[in-house]
């Protein structure tokens, strides 16, 4: 069943997620996390989904099997030797794997050492914005549904949602219909939601403004105004009895 081949490559994501939450500690280095990464996905058999990813945008192959988005980095951070990370940073950590033909996707953002109270809220928020979408994703409710969902939690209590990046369908291929933007686009498609349709739903929610840039290297996508960002993702399986995690226990 192909939701289940699905499901083991979620789960091999989830356990790689897991073992580098362990890792983010004071004066780690993200190419470290990048490092453990790369053998865990070897050691699993798997392929990385997101090294040799070409994108027509920045004109070039990603180059390393992690995006490490530290503070102000939205999504797509480079992992690197020079990046050490200190008390009071957070770090997204997203990736991907290819396993027996079928992707896994996730990401999460881990506080490093103390954070201050404000954000500690911005991850709350944007973590609680991805279940309540979760508890969304069920037969007979439309796209719009989820992506409202991510929105009104977020705008309510105060932070901003990135628009220039969404979500997506995920299966045999790493980004597939529907995008699922984190805001209702009234400009986009709508589909009712179908058992068989997987979802990657991934809220990007500044604690500033919603615009961003990127950097010259053309892949890290950064706040425009320097103020904190934070990344979270599940792939969510619409099922008759409900949605279905494929990326955690």
């Amino acid at each position: 069943m192909e939701l289940e081949k699905l499901r083991r490559s979620g789960l091999l994501v989830y356990r790689i997620l897991e073992d580098l939450k362990g890792m983010v500690a004071e004066g780690a280095s993200t190419h470290d996390l990048e490092i453990a990464a790369e053998k865990m996905i070897s050691d699993a058999g798997a392929k990385p989904a997101f090294k040799g990813y070409y994108t027509q945008a920045s004109g070039s192959k990603y180059p390393y099997v992690l995006c490490t988005s530290v503070n102000e980095e939205v999504v797509h951070g480079m992992p690197s030797s020079r990046r050490r990370l200190r008390s009071g940073d957070i770090v997204s950590i997203d990736t991907g794997v290819l396993l027996n033909g079928y992707y896994g996707d996730s990401a999460t953002t881990v506080a490093v050492g103390q954070v201050n109270d404000s954000v500690k809220r911005l991850l709350k928020i944007t973590e609680e914005s991805l279940e309540l979408a979760i508890d969304r994703v069920r037969s007979g409710n439309r796209l719009f549904d989820v992506c409202g969902t991510v929105e009104k939690h977020v705008i309510s209590n105060g932070f901003s949602i990135v628009r220039d990046f969404v979500g997506h369908g995920i299966g045999t291929s790493l980004h597939e219909e529907p995008q699922i933007p984190n805001y209702v686009d009234r400009r986009g498609e709508n589909p009712r939601l179908k058992p068989g349709m997987v979802l990657a739903i991934e809220p990007m929610v500044n604690a500033g403004k919603a615009d961003t840039k990127v950097l010259p290297d053309k892949w890290t996508a950064v706040t425009q105004d320097k103020s904190y960002s934070a990344h979270f993702e599940h792939m969510v399986a619409v099922t008759e009895n409900g949605p279905w995690v494929l990326t955690r226990p």
